[in-house]
Formats: C-alpha cells, structure tokens, sequence
C-alpha cells in the first residue's frame, strides 16, 4: 500500500534517451529555416552574378555601338575629301540621288571614284582586323598578324611577278595582279601549314614557318624588284605601298563576298575561339578539337588576308593594332571582340584615308604608308597599357 502511495519514480535513464532522442528531432525542425536561409543567400548571390554579367554585356554593345557611329562618321568624312574638293551637302544630296543622279559631275565623283575607294577601305581594314584576331588566337601569339606571318609578302610577290610577266598575256593587268596575288597568298597558307604539318601544327611551329614564309617571299619580292625595268620597278613599289586608289567596284564586289561568306564560320567558332585562350591542355579537357579549329580558323584567315590585300596592296599594322585594342576595350570574349575587331580596322584604314587626303589633297597618299607611320606609336601605346596593367 505503502508503495502504491509513493511519489512517482522519476523517469528511467530509457526516458531520459527517449528526451534525448527527441531533441535532434526538434533541431531537425529547425534546420529547414538555416537552409532557406542559405537558399535566400544563393538566389541573391545568383541574381548579383546575373546583373553583373549584363550590365558587362550591356557595356560591350555600346562600345560596338559607338565604334560603329565613328565608323559611318569616317566614311561620310572620306567621302566629302579629294582632291577635286565636295561640301557635304553635294555628298548628301549625291548619295540620295544614287549613281543615276541628275548632276553627272557629282554622281560621277561620288560613285565611280570615292565610294568604291571608301567602302574598299572599310572592307579591307575589317577583314585584316578578323585575320589578326584569329591568328593572334590559335597562336597564342600577340605578335601574329597576316604581316608579320608572311601572307603578306607573299601577296606583293604575286603582284610583282604579275606586273613583270603579265603582259604577255591576253588578260588586263587589273584582272592578273589580283588573282596572282591571291594564288600566292594561298600558296603561303598552304607552305606555313605543310611546314607545320611535317613538325607537328604547334602554335610555335606555326608561328616559325610564318616568319620563315615572310622571309622567303620578302627576299623573292627583292630580287624581283632588282631585276625589274625602272617603268615596271615603279609599278611595283606604288603596289606595295598599299592604295585605294585601285579599287573598283568589281574588287569591292570581290572583297564583300568574301567577307561575307567566311563571316558566318567565323562567328559560329566564337566560343570555340575564346575556349582556346584558356590554352589547348583546359580546351581539349572541354571537348574542343583544337587541331580541327586551328585549320578551319588558319584557311578563313588566308581568304580574308588574299581578299583583302590583292586588290589594294600591303598595308601593315592594321591586322596587329585592330585585335589588341578589341581585346582591351571587351576583353576575350570573341562574341564581342571578334565584330569589335573588323569595326577598329575598318575605322584605322579609314581614318588612314581621310587623314592622307587632308595632308596631301593634290596627291592622296597610300594608306599603307600612314598606317604604317602610325602604327608604330598606336603600338607602343596599347604595349604601355598592357604592361601598366600586368
């Protein structure tokens, strides 16, 4: 009896586990609001990355933008200088007029002299700036440029040898020198790549069959020149200098064509291209067949450098000034920089027209001759840069 009116035991060590057993369950239900919490943090976090990203991409296109407004500013500007001298509202009024215009003497200045100059040196500058930002690319190299790597030289040595032998055959010079120098240009594609080939195709190899290319086609030129009557000597060199004053509607037609046949491939390689700037170890680690896109991006660059120097001549500096300043204004993305670049060398070999006509309205100067005098402070400006900021 006695025991029945005892006070109740207190609780078993089995109870206390039983309370113990309990209190993670309490803290169980605790834990959902730390990992909302945590959910919360990483949305936001998500959401900042997000922002961020557009507000860069949203920079980059106005950057484009912008080049593309100084660009149409540059090429109306070529347009209104010459020799012969037209305000712009003669340009203005001849332009909407079209090449059928009632006043012949502007429609003819305007359409059959400065447009195809004008639009030739747009086209010329975007295409050496494409080719110099790929090149620079698959080699890794921010020396690589259609100059430098002999594509070039072997162009003017086509031409040379055009202009020499030409003549016996029953084709217009203005027909034989461009073809010959593209044929020649892609014969120097086709020894760079064989070379690199033989040696396994390294950015490195390539790199020195380019400048063993350059070499030989520069020391062939040379001898070509040697050999040459004074007439036919001078032919030669006002080619090599690199002019506008070549162009044609028929080389324009040429030069677009092909811009616009290799843009597509070039465009679709984007990420590919960016992907390889992390190196060819990290790019094959991501599924890129780095050979495949080093020959495809090697032949597009060998048609935009033929399209682009057979018709006008050698010009320097554009293929190596273009991408470095693309890359520093947009960084490495090449949705961006790859645009941005043919923008800059159409708006350098432009600008290279407009500023000859101003210093020198009576006699135009190449541009090949300004961009090459102009280059080298462009260059060691954007090197200054580059080095501030490593």
């Amino acid at each position: 009896m006695q025991q029945a009116g005892s006070p109740t035991p207190p609780p078993s060590r089995a109870g206390e586990g039983a309370t113990q057993v309990r209190s993670p369950g309490s803290d169980a239900h605790r834990a959902p609001a730390a990992t909302d919490a945590g959910n919360g943090t990483a949305p936001a976090a998500s959401t900042s990355r997000h922002d961020d990203y557009h507000r860069a991409s949203a920079r980059r296109l106005l950057l484009i933008g912008v080049a593309c407004v100084l660009l149409v500013t540059l090429l109306l500007l070529d347009l209104t200088t010459g020799p012969s001298g037209m305000p712009f509202a003669d340009v203005w009024r001849g332009l909407k007029a079209g090449p059928n215009g009632g006043d012949l003497d502007v429609a003819t200045i305007l359409w059959q002299l400065r447009m195809p100059q004008t639009l030739m040196g747009a086209l010329v500058g975007a295409c050496l700036g494409l080719a110099g930002l790929q090149m620079q690319t698959i080699l890794g190299n921010p020396l690589a440029s259609p100059f430098t790597l002999g594509f070039s030289a072997a162009a003017g040595f086509g031409a040379a040898l055009a202009i020499m032998f030409g003549g016996a055959l029953p084709i217009p010079n203005f027909v034989v020198i461009p073809v010959s120098a593209f044929i020649m240009t892609m014969v120097a594609c086709g020894l760079v790549y064989l070379i690199a080939r033989l040696r396994s195709a390294s950015p490195e190899i390539l790199v020195l069959a380019g400048i063993t290319v350059l070499f030989f086609f520069q020391s062939v030129q040379s001898l070509m020149q040697f050999l040459a009557s004074p007439e036919v000597l001078q032919q030669i060199v006002f080619w090599l200098f690199g002019s506008l004053l070549k162009a044609t509607w028929t080389s324009v037609t040429v030069c677009a064509l092909v811009f616009v046949a290799c843009l597509p491939f070039i465009m679709r390689d984007a990420w590919a291209l960016t992907t390889l700037r992390l190196g060819d170890a990290n790019a094959r680690s991501l599924g890129l067949s780095v050979d495949s896109i080093r020959q495809r991006t090697f032949f597009l660059v060998a048609l935009l450098t033929a399209a682009a120097v057979s018709f006008v001549g050698t010009i320097g500096f554009v293929g190596l000034i273009a991408p470095h300043t693309a890359r520093t204004l947009v960084g490495e993305d090449h949705r961006y920089s790859l645009p941005l670049a043919a923008i800059i060398g159409a708006v350098i070999l432009v600008g290279a027209s407009v500023f000859g006509k101003f210093i020198s309205p009576a006699a135009v100067i190449p541009v090949g001759i300004i961009t090459a005098v102009a280059g080298v402070p462009m260059l060691f400006t954007i090197i200054a840069r580059r080095g501030s900021e490593g």
